[in-house]
C-alpha cells in the first residue's frame, strides 16, 4: 500500500501533506516552490510509493473555477504522463487557508513562525487531505 498524497496547488508555492504509508496518519511535509515541483515528486518517487496525490480544486462561491484552475489542469497533465501509475483526485479547497492560519494561530506561538506562509500552505495541504479522507 502506498502513501495517499495532498496537494495545495498555489502559483507561487504549493504545500505538501502525505500519509503513512498504511493511509492511517496524515502529517504537513513541506512546501516546494511550484516551478520545482516536479523535481520534488522525482526524487520523492524515487524513494516512496504514492498511490493517489489528491490535489485541492479552487472553486468560486457560484461554482465556477477560480484561473488557478488551468495552472493546476497543465500540471495534472504533466504529472498523470509522467506518473501514470498514480491516481489523481481533486478536492474542495474552500476556506482551507482561513482554517490553516486559525489552527496557526491557537498551535504557534511565535509571531514569526505563524507568519510564515510556507507553514499555512502545508497545513492547507494536510487539511485538503484530511477532508479527502473524511477526517473532518
Amino acid at each position: 500500500m502506498g502513501r495517499i498524497m495532498a496537494l495545495d496547488f498555489g502559483s507561487k508555492r504549493c504545500g505538501l501533506a502525505s500519509t503513512d504509508p498504511l493511509q492511517i496518519i496524515a502529517t504537513p511535509i513541506t512546501t516546494v516552490e511550484t516551478p520545482k515541483l516536479m523535481d520534488f515528486f522525482d526524487d520523492y518517487l524515487k524513494t516512496e510509493t504514492v498511490d493517489c496525490l489528491v490535489i485541492g480544486e479552487p472553486i468560486r462561491k457560484d461554482g465556477t473555477p477560480t484561473l488557478l484552475e488551468e495552472k493546476i489542469q497543465k500540471f495534472i497533465e504533466s504529472f498523470q504522463k509522467k506518473y501514470p501509475a498514480i491516481n489523481i483526485a481533486r478536492q474542495d479547497e474552500a476556506y482551507t487557508s482561513q482554517m490553516a492560519t486559525e489552527s496557526i494561530r491557537f498551535s504557534v506561538k511565535s509571531k514569526k513562525k505563524r507568519m510564515d506562509k510556507t507553514l499555512i500552505d502545508k497545513v492547507s495541504a494536510f487539511i485538503i487531505l484530511q477532508e479527502y479522507m473524511g477526517w473532518n
